[in-house]
């Protein structure tokens, strides 16, 4: 009897599929696994395998047509079968139970789709990471892979990583494209033997196929291709735009005869064939210098860009800039530096993160998290975020209990945690979890800034650099001194600007007498 072969549903969210090319034509002998027809979606292109052996008898769908997902494509069995209870429109006018006999054969289908072939999955980065994008594709389908292999980069809103092949074989199928947002645990890719089926991996796939009765009009898979006008705007299919680079024609000067005028893979092939328009060719010869480039924010950016906009809408921030005399902290970084070994690493910046996380403890409101409007969290410990430039972008890890860490151990912790942002490898839970955070433009010579609160911290410091300042001596002669700048940030639901003051001063004599702090 024979078997409809169905519209694949490429995505959770997938509803049609446009065909791109057929592959068999009717009076074909057809093996399970073949390649019947392209077709894609609007962000990918796929192959559709047969799930079933024998004759192609009946071509329901030409290329171009948009069909919806789950709907009869064509008919395989023997030769002269009838298939007409297949095909789309016709299925009101049989019997109820013609069609649903004819599921039957369904069952070899979901056999066939019991694959040898393995699908990797987007690694969960994390506890509180829900979804990754995919930043570029290293392996292409039909690569042989070897487990331990890298088959693409992903990254959260605050890292990115590479994600290794836990199986072996050939790269048979890729479901998301670079840039697509993928939920963790779901189905990126499929490895196995050369043609192995791959369609019960794909996200969302119905693995017991059957047969469903199209409510659409059938259209003949010879049918002459009507003119459209070229329609300005007019949206390109994926494959029609990758053809259209690959020939370095412009894509939107083909006329479209695809669904609602989109221009699909034939009217590319058809501008090709053309010639590129002489005034498209002249517009290219004679186009200027192009005087700026929009870029996209990356995953990091976005989130950056999201983060702050989100803390100066939703605080009462407020900043004070004061200063301290940097003496002694410049004093005893030289008889670190000149101790050598692993005290020689030890930099003004930890010095000052020691500081403060000594500091913090008596002043609880500043160690704190905004809950909402009517509350704040309060730590028992210092959990200090410490702002990092990476090439992606700002990122802040957290240094857990700084409290209760050496001077040493803060220097070792930090300059690890800043090495794991700058290469992409650092785990998202260490970017969460801060309970204050400082930020050093010191080193850049900003002698004052206005840093932004990381949500739902309710404090931030901003260390800036020195300069050399002019004071009255004991014995009344002027002398010049080197003077630090500290800019406190403080969200002024939780934080009065008397409290807030009373921290920097605190904070400035520690630092000022930075070796009796140390003894403490």
């Amino acid at each position: 009897m024979a078997t409809a072969v169905i519209m694949p549903k490429a995505g959770i969210t997938v509803e049609s599929c446009i065909i791109g090319e057929w592959q068999k034509k009717v009076g074909d002998q057809v093996k399970v696994g073949d390649i019947l027809f392209t077709y894609e979606t609007d962000k990918a292109s796929f192959e559709c395998e047969s799930t079933a052996e024998g004759q192609l008898l009946e071509i329901f769908f030409g290329e171009g047509d948009e069909v919806p997902c789950l709907v009869n494509v064509c008919a395989i069995g023997q030769a002269g079968e009838d298939c007409s209870a297949l095909r789309g429109g016709s299925a009101a006018e049989e019997p109820v139970a013609a069609p649903a006999a004819a599921a039957a054969p369904a069952a070899p289908a979901a056999v066939a789709c019991n694959t040898k072939a393995q699908a990797v999955i987007m690694p969960k980065a994390g506890i509180t990471v829900e979804s990754c994008i995919i930043g570029e594709w290293l392996k292409q389908v039909g690569d042989q892979i070897k487990v331990g292999d890298i088959l693409f980069t992903y990254e959260t809103d605050k890292a990115s990583f590479e994600c290794e092949s836990t199986a072996e074989g050939e790269l048979l199928a890729i479901f998301y494209n670079e840039g697509d947002e993928v939920p963790c645990m779901e189905n990126v890719c499929a490895v196995g033997p050369h043609g192995e089926p791959t369609d019960c991996l794909k996200p969302g796939a119905v693995v017991e196929v059957v047969a469903v009765a199209a409510a659409v009009a059938p259209t003949a898979a010879a049918a002459e291709v009507p003119v459209a006008e070229v329609k300005a705007g007019a949206p390109v299919s994926p494959r029609a735009a990758k053809l259209a680079k690959a020939a370095g024609v412009d894509a939107s000067l083909a006329a479209g005869t695809g669904p609602n005028g989109r221009i699909i893979e034939r009217d590319v092939q058809k501008l090709i064939a053309q010639g590129v328009p002489a005034k498209a060719t002249a517009a290219v010869a004679a186009a200027p210098e192009t005087e700026y480039e929009d870029i996209k924010f990356s995953g990091i950016r976005r989130a950056i860009s999201k983060s702050m906009h989100t803390s100066l809408s939703t605080m009462a921030q407020l900043t004070h800039n004061t200063s301290f005399d940097a003496t002694c902290i410049l004093n005893y970084r030289k008889a670190l530096k000149a101790a050598g070994g692993e005290y020689a690493g030890i930099t003004l910046g930890d010095i000052i993160l020691y500081a403060v996380s000594r500091t913090l403890k008596n002043h609880p409101d500043l160690n704190a998290n905004m809950l909402d409007d009517n509350s704040i969290r309060r730590f028992n410990h210092v959990n200090l975020g410490v702002a990092v430039d990476t090439p992606r972008g700002l990122m802040v890890p957290t240094i857990f209990h700084a409290d209760e860490m050496s001077l040493l151990e803060i220097s070792k912790a930090v300059k690890e945690l800043a090495a794991e942002c700058r290469d992409g490898a650092i785990n998202p839970d260490k970017l969460s979890g801060g309970s204050f955070t400082v930020s050093n433009l010191g080193n850049l010579g900003v002698e004052s800034f206005t840093p932004v609160i990381n949500p739902p911290q309710t404090g931030i410091l901003g260390v800036c650099g020195t300069t050399d300042r002019v004071r009255k001596a004991a014995d009344g002669s002027i002398e010049i001194y080197p003077a630090m700048g500290l800019s406190l940030t403080y969200d002024h639901r939780a934080v009065d600007g008397t409290p807030a003051a009373r921290f920097q001063q605190e904070l400035g004599k520690n630092l000022e007498q930075f070796t009796t702090l140390l003894a403490k």
